[in-house]
């Protein structure tokens, strides 16, 4: 795995880890957070797999552009179109006022990163 795949999928980790903290969180918990780097998680994960692939990419945060962008790595990623597209209204929504998350949306934007952290370890040959 390249240097700066590597990076990419430490940075998302990271993400994940965040995410599922919130979660956790039995007092005054911030799911709004959650949701937000869940996507994050998701995104840096997608783009480890089209850096690793040698596929350039602007600097985007939706999930689904970047989603297009590995399709000719792997067709069978169409499998997480839904769940980028949840991704990144969630991500973008909850980041101002007027929609806050909840528990059962945080919870929703945790499982579809992992759904996408595993297609994208899987990808790569990393162990999750």
């Amino acid at each position: 795995m390249k240097t700066a795949t590597k990076e990419w999928v430490d940075k998302a980790e990271g993400d994940l880890r965040t995410s599922c903290r919130e979660l956790m969180v039995t007092e005054d918990p911030n799911f709004d957070a959650a949701c937000f780097h869940a996507q994050q998680c998701a995104e840096k994960y997608i783009k480890a797999r089209l850096i690793e692939a040698d596929i350039t990419f602007s600097k985007i945060h939706d999930l689904d552009a970047l989603l297009n962008l590995m399709l000719p790595l792997d067709p069978n990623c169409e499998s997480l179109r839904e769940d980028c597209l949840h991704l990144t209204d969630m991500a973008v929504e909850v980041r101002y006022p007027g929609l806050s998350a909840d528990s059962e949306d945080a919870g929703e934007a945790v499982s579809a990163a992992k759904r996408i952290r595993a297609f994208i370890c899987n990808s790569l040959g990393v162990e999750v």
